[in-house]
């Protein structure tokens, strides 16, 4: 009688084991809570904001925000004209930034991150003008959790602003 006891109680043990862990699995459910928000920042940079939630506690999660984004550069010399008319560069192309935040002690964080738009490249300005970004517009911005494979799009999707002007001659 001990033998099947001991063997019963075994095999409670692991069934409890076992419900234990399917119940931690299933305990996680993961979303967005609200809407997901972006901004284009004094930097000329855009920044997601969002709150995470159902998610376990203290863990991390790794999570990307992305975005197509065009800049355009110009040469500006000492006297806040641009000489050239052709010396200048658009560049766009896919960009993003990645970041781990903790959940606590609650399962839910709330975090940006600021992506910011494509560089110049190889462009250069010639000696005595400043390389300047003249444009930037951000489009399909989203924000993922990479940890449990969720994403959504930010409001607006979209925004653009112009931050110089080469005056006319």
């Amino acid at each position: 009688m001990k033998r099947i006891v001991t063997h019963h109680s075994k095999a409670m043990l692991v069934f409890a084991a076992f419900v234990c862990a399917a119940g931690s699995a299933q305990a996680q459910s993961p979303h967005f809570v609200g809407k997901v928000t972006a901004t284009l920042t004094p930097e000329d940079n855009a920044q997601v904001c969002w709150k995470e939630a159902g998610l376990d506690d203290n863990i991390l999660i790794n999570t990307t925000a992305s975005a197509d984004s065009t800049s355009t550069f110009v040469c500006v010399n000492n006297g806040g004209q641009c000489p050239d008319a052709a010396n200048k560069t658009t560049v766009s192309g896919p960009v993003s930034t990645t970041g781990a935040f903790s959940t606590g002690k609650n399962g839910n964080f709330i975090a940006c991150l600021v992506i910011s738009p494509p560089g110049p490249g190889l462009f250069a300005c010639p000696p005595g003008q400043t390389l300047t970004r003249s444009d930037v517009s951000f489009s399909n911005l989203r924000v993922s959790d990479d940890t449990d494979g969720i994403s959504a799009s930010a409001g607006p999707s979209a925004f653009s602003a112009t931050l110089f002007t080469c005056p006319g001659p």
